[in-house]
């Protein structure tokens, strides 16, 4: 059932991809805001409780769900799983930022690139050159094959029904949203949120960068993924970044212009500078890693039904 799941999933967001028209996920951004609203006093115990409500009980609430729904019909739960992973599962680049800054720097149209950049990272790209706007876009596009895609993946097949993909999805929403801010006024409400990503992000992120590695250049990949993951804060990050410019070959990382500052980072990969062709080459990556991802989902699935 999981690969049939994943594979209508992945149809249905070819026919109808969401975009920013993700209603449910919209749902669960209001709820947590709501939460944070009422439960934030400041101390990491109001996180805790904040975080039981939002994560657990609506995946405990579909869990229940998926149980019914076999029980009334293996195809109803079937349904419902190929459901949540529409909504959880995000792959799909074409017609996005990526997409559009990969076209205009393909045309030499810097300007363009550094616009729609700075809309879809808020990053300050105004003195960026096209190098640097590559190598910002390829980091976004693997972290965000990995946390809106990969991850959920690897969890939806851990537990049963659409569990795992809701469980990760929303502790990396939750992780966005209340584990970024660092300032006084939040407190150390969003302490929780960052650890219980961290831990549920451990293994999935080392699978991501492993995958990359078989799908490119694997001893580049290994290479730099031993040598060059630590210096990077943080670290699964590092791990994914570092395994992905190996695998393709370029450069990621490294001093970054922000305005009339610049940002020193630490750097990533072997090879050359990021182009338009590289950021395709990224993109042809993260295709490949699902397609051996659904291989062994598939093989998993036969061997388990002959069994």
């Amino acid at each position: 059932m999981s690969f049939f799941s994943l594979l209508a999933a992945f149809l249905f967001d070819q026919i109808r991809p969401l975009g920013a028209d993700n209603r449910p996920m919209q749902w669960f951004r209001t709820l947590a805001h709501g939460i944070e609203q009422n439960f934030n006093a400041g101390l990491p115990r109001h996180g805790v409780v904040g975080w039981l409500l939002a994560v657990t009980a609506p995946v405990l609430a579909a869990l229940a769900l998926y149980f019914a729904l076999y029980h009334a019909s293996p195809l109803l739960a079937w349904a419902g799983n190929v459901a949540v992973l529409y909504f959880t599962v995000r792959l799909r680049q074409a017609g996005t930022p990526y997409d559009v800054i990969g076209k205009a720097l393909q045309n030499q149209d810097v300007d363009a690139a550094r616009a729609v950049l700075y809309t879809w990272t808020g990053q300050p790209a105004d003195d960026l050159s096209a190098a640097e706007i590559a190598t910002l876009a390829i980091e976004r596009r693997l972290l965000d094959a990995h946390r809106d895609g990969f991850g959920v993946i690897a969890w939806f097949l851990v537990l049963p029904g659409p569990c795992g993909a809701l469980l990760y999805r929303f502790a990396s929403e939750l992780d966005r949203s209340w584990g970024a801010p660092r300032d006084e006024e939040f407190g150390r409400f969003g302490e929780f949120a960052r650890q219980a990503f961290a831990a549920l992000d451990w293994l999935p992120a080392r699978l991501t960068a492993a995958s990359f590695a078989v799908a490119g250049d694997f001893e580049d990949a290994v290479y730099c993924w031993r040598s060059q993951a630590l210096s990077w804060v943080p670290h699964r990050q590092g791990i994914l970044l570092a395994s992905g410019a190996g695998a393709i070959g370029i450069r990621l990382g490294d001093a970054v212009r922000e305005g009339e500052s610049i940002r020193m980072r630490p750097e990533l990969g072997t090879g050359d500078e990021p182009d338009a062709d590289y950021m395709r080459s990224a993109s042809g990556l993260v295709w490949r890693v699902l397609a051996i991802w659904m291989a062994l989902v598939l093989l998993i699935s036969l061997a388990h039904w002959v069994g």
